[in-house]
């Protein structure tokens, strides 16, 4: 089992190929993988909101996550989304990933339901104490409805498998004060391609990257930089590909990485309900964006 508390850099949030027929495409995933691994990707993250896994069958998401993994073959850590907001479904997903091979399991706060602080507590504390592979929380109140606060992580960061969080709250005062507050060996990732700078800068490990699927070196080489303290080098990274780290939300994330993904020719532009494709205007802007960093 590889220990995930010396993870550092840049993470994907993959997303999930479909065909035409509306399956998942395992030719296409697995392209995908060795495109990731060839560009220094530190790991890799299936099924999770950027790999549409509310849509995917338990039986869909565990021939996804089996294909990540023998795919990967062990050359970078696979921390597989398996999130919900149920907490025995959340622990069946966290079980099958185990199976599997995932080294490790990204673990939503739950939605819709918003429970309380010690709901949340409880919710994680049940998922550890189900499977033994390292489980990182992910704290997105923009789309579960409620926030993770840092009190709660600071008892989650004490149960022994649980090794960080993906914080994508959009509240730097908020990151800040997790990084303050958090043990040493805790680690702190952005939820958010835009925040991975200010987070590393302020003392936080790196980040769950959406725009990782379009420019896996250039978020790597973004990362290194700033870890090791050279932020003339990240700034200039960070500010050639901000654009495009804003455009990959111009609409509901994973329409605009897939479009532009469709657009680099590595997969088709396919998407399940409730996702749609993109509306002119957008595609329009985004097109340009990637034009201009020569990536079309």
């Amino acid at each position: 089992m590889k220990d995930l508390r010396t993870l550092r850099g840049s993470i994907v949030a993959l997303v999930t190929p479909f065909t035409a027929e509306g399956r998942v495409d395992h030719a296409a995933l697995k392209n995908l993988v060795e495109f990731q691994i060839a560009n220094g990707t530190d790991a890799i993250s299936p099924c999770g909101t950027t790999g549409e896994a509310p849509t995917l069958s338990v039986e869909e998401y565990a021939a996804v996550v089996e294909t990540v993994v023998k795919t990967v073959r062990g050359r970078v850590p696979v921390i597989a989304g398996a999130g919900s907001n149920a907490t025995a479904k959340a622990i069946e997903l966290s079980k099958i990933a185990a199976e599997l091979g995932a080294d490790g399991v990204l673990s939503v706060g739950p939605y819709y339901n918003k429970p309380t602080q010690e709901g949340f507590y409880q919710h994680f504390k049940a998922i550890a104490e189900a499977i033994s592979i390292p489980i990182l929380v992910y704290n997105v109140p923009g789309r579960t409805g409620s926030n993770i606060e840092p009190r709660t992580l600071m008892r989650l960061a004490q149960i022994e498998n649980i090794f960080g969080v993906k914080e994508a709250s959009a509240n730097l005062p908020q990151m800040m004060e997790i990084l303050r507050e958090k043990p040493e060996n805790f680690r702190v990732y952005s939820g958010d391609d835009a925040f991975t700078l200010a987070l590393i800068a302020c003392g936080g490990d790196g980040v769950v990257s959406v725009a990782a699927n379009e420019i896996p070196r250039q978020m790597k080489q973004l990362c290194d930089a700033a870890l090791r303290g050279d932020f003339a080098t990240a700034r200039a990274i960070h500010y050639k590909y901000l654009p495009l780290m804003n455009a990959n939300f111009i609409e509901s994330n994973p329409i605009p990485v897939k479009y532009a993904l469709a657009l680099m020719g590595m997969i088709e532009e396919r998407y399940r309900l409730p996702l749609v494709p993109m509306r002119e205007d957008t595609r329009q802007k985004l097109r340009a964006i990637l034009e201009e960093l020569d990536l079309i």
